[in-house]
């Protein structure tokens, strides 16, 4: 009677981890921003990269049009689009909202003073998800 037990124990903890492997393989994990077409950002709050200001959703609205850009030191298309940000900035004069992703504050801070700094603004998103919130899940990005 004991080998038994141990037998079915071994067989209902085996199917056990079956199912549960089958489900957790079947679930999608897509990571899918289209439900965020065509909606209003929502609520957020950023600290400057010195940490001596902070921006939110509300300061958006006072703005025409505000151009959102996701970067890092540590990313190499970012260095190449750089150029970019500084053009459009000089030329349109645009609104550009910096947003620092997952990078250290001295990397970013040397970044914009060795490419120059084409934010009217620059927060720091350190973990990433405010980021995540927007949509973003690669950098460069802009919206």
């Amino acid at each position: 009677m004991k080998i038994n037990f141990f037998k079915l124990s071994i067989y209902f903890i085996t199917s056990l981890i079956l199912v549960l492997f089958f489900f957790g393989l079947s679930k999608d994990n897509t990571y899918n921003t289209s439900s965020l077409i065509n909606k209003k950002i929502g609520k957020f709050q950023l600290h400057s990269l010195d940490e001596l200001k902070k921006i939110s959703e509300e300061d958006l609205k006072n703005n025409r049009f505000t151009l959102i850009n996701f970067w890092a030191s540590w990313c190499a298309p970012c260095r190449k689009e750089h150029k970019y940000l500084l053009y459009l900035n000089k030329i349109n004069k645009m609104k550009v909202l910096g947003i620092n992703y997952k990078d250290k504050k001295k990397n970013a801070e040397n970044f914009l003073k060795e490419l120059g700094n084409p934010f009217y603004f620059v927060g720091q998103d350190l973990k990433g998800k405010i980021s995540v919130s927007f949509g973003i899940y690669g950098i460069p990005e802009s919206i």
